[in-house]
């Protein structure tokens, strides 16, 4: 396969074949992210991206599931979506999920129309950052989206029936603005209400500008209780829209992974007693360690 760099999927897609679409981000300004620093965002020719799909076919005899990165794959024009898709369900007639890496304002931008053809064309999923949902929070870390356009984009996602996984970051307010990181993030996400949604600790990245804040000072990082409080607050707080719950990323303090709102009081008391018994949440920063 031809890859170039260094290559991420999300943590739910570990049994997916992975075709290269696009190389970095779209946006690639988020002050906590390095996953594609050293990219600098472009198309894949199209000759090599169906030249690794056909590459592929001769390698795997059945292939359920296809993640097709890096980052905001969902930029691409609608045509040129369409055709590496439509190659895609000619080749690998077995697979029953594609998915992709997207922003909210990648959805915004496409029309409901648009991503309807796109449904139709096979793809089932959207892996979108929200991060917070509070719009300070959102400044400070760069992510070049407001809580409307989020909602707008959900919307469009919604309305051409493709599916989205919101990831968000406990503790990405800081250790100031905890309070209102959480509760503007429970707010948005119950207008949003995601099919699946990922909630992660914040793990400083080396080389990132929010280390460098870290460093300064500027940013203060939440005491570990913090983020476990936080995690209580949107429990408690999230209303009960069907989702699933992918809280078992290996940056979280307690493991969680299960549909909600069925799960809640499990969730819930697992949270508690981590807050109550964990020595961690007596700690007074998180450790900073590479993705």
């Amino acid at each position: 396969m031809d890859y170039e760099g260094k290559i991420y999927r999300p943590w739910p897609e570990a049994d997916s074949l992975l075709i290269q679409t696009t190389i970095g981000c779209s946006h690639n300004k988020c002050t906590f992210c390095d996953m594609f620093r050293e990219k600098k965002f472009r198309v894949k020719p199209i000759e090599q991206v169906f030249a690794d799909i056909e590459e592929a076919r001769l390698h795997y005899r059945h292939v359920g599931q296809i993640f097709l990165i890096d980052g905001n794959v969902m930029a691409l024009k609608t045509e040129k979506l369409l055709t590496i898709l439509n190659k895609v369900t000619e080749t690998f007639p077995e697979c029953n999920r594609i998915s992709l890496y997207a922003g909210y304002n990648d959805l915004r931008r496409k029309s409901v129309e648009e991503l309807k053809q796109l449904k139709a064309a096979g793809l089932t999923m959207a892996y979108v950052g929200l991060e917070s949902g509070d719009f300070q929070t959102l400044e400070r870390i760069k992510k070049g989206m407001t809580p409307e356009e989020a909602i707008e984009g959900a919307a469009n996602a919604k309305a051409a029936g493709i599916q989205v996984l919101a990831s968000f970051i406990f503790g990405i307010g800081g250790r100031d603005r905890s309070k209102e990181h959480i509760e503007a993030t429970v707010k948005l996400l119950n207008i949003l209400q995601p099919e699946e949604m990922a909630p992660m600790a914040l793990a400083i990245q080396p080389g990132t500008e929010l280390e460098d804040e870290v460093i300064r000072g500027t940013f203060v990082l939440p005491t570990k209780r913090q983020v476990l409080e936080e995690e209580r607050y949107l429990l408690e707080n999230l209303d009960d829209f069907d989702t699933f719950y992918w809280g078992d990323h290996g940056n979280n303090i307690v493991t969680l992974k299960g549909r909600l709102p069925a799960a809640r009081k499990l969730f819930l008391k697992q949270v508690n007693d981590a807050i109550k018994h964990h020595s961690s949440a007596k700690e007074d920063v998180l450790e900073t360690f590479a993705w």
